[in-house]
């Protein structure tokens, strides 16, 4: 009995440690983007960005298609952290989004969205343009 009750305290122990070790290889770096999105109903938004991670810059692409009530254009500038990478790469995914909102010449933004890799983005920034939207939308971000 003791030497179970043995087995299943290394086991424990055991991983633990594997997932302290998979926890502490994910890192943070910082984002800048600009999207640019436009819509009546249907809108679908584009721009670019950098990924600063370990001393190296990535440009990145940004695309995305939101549907629901969208009417207007926009450009949004936003900058933040990306946390929960081990590489470059894992920023790569489609981030969704729900919400609502409207912009009449200069508005703040902030926003934290998840991928399907377990990167966190936590953004803020400044949008600019007259939109208002009510809408379901995808963040699609990939490394150039």
């Amino acid at each position: 009995m003791k030497v179970l009750s043995a087995l299943r305290v290394g086991l424990l122990a055991l991983v633990a440690l594997i997932g302290a070790a998979s926890m502490a290889s994910a890192a943070d770096g910082t984002i800048t983007i600009r999207i640019v999105k436009a819509g009546f109903v249907v809108g679908g938004s584009a721009g670019d960005g950098v990924l600063t991670f370990q001393g190296r810059k990535y440009p990145l692409s940004v695309g995305g298609l939101s549907y629901g009530f969208t009417f207007g254009a926009s450009e949004t500038r936003l900058h933040g952290t990306v946390k929960n990478i081990q590489r470059p790469s894992d920023v790569s995914g489609v981030y969704a989004q729900g919400g609502a909102g409207a912009a009449f010449g200069k508005g703040a933004q902030a926003v934290i969205l998840t991928n399907q890799n377990g990167a966190v983005l936590e953004l803020s920034g400044e949008q600019k343009g007259v939109i208002v939207s009510l809408d379901l939308s995808g963040l699609a971000l990939s490394l150039k």
